[in-house]
């Protein structure tokens, strides 16, 4: 999976877009529910390091693959979607860009 910039760019999409679940399903619950506000502090900001990672990543593969502005713009948008990486991912399987 990591040989091609689209493979890079798949994985890096399934590290962040698990990091987002973590933190809304995992972490802001211990915060809220259970009072344990270290959990959204440490989860948040491996996020967001994670986040920073993932937009490197898709710069990295449009100026790689010249990658469409359409599948730019979706890569970003899914990152504020709960399950949108794997949905844009399966997305990119079925198109001619693995292909590549």
């Amino acid at each position: 999976m990591l040989q091609t910039p689209i493979g890079r760019f798949r994985f890096m999409g399934f590290l962040e877009g698990g990091s987002l679940l973590v933190l809304l399903f995992i972490a802001m619950p211990l915060k809220y529910g259970a009072g344990i506000p270290e959990a959204v502090r440490v989860v948040g900001s491996l996020h967001g390091f994670l986040f920073i990672l993932y937009l490197l990543v898709i710069a990295y593969t449009t100026f790689k693959i010249k990658w469409s502005f359409k599948w730019v713009i979706s890569a970003v948008a899914v990152a504020f979607i709960p399950f949108g990486n794997i949905i844009l991912d399966l997305f990119i399987k079925r198109s001619a860009l693995t292909q590549k």
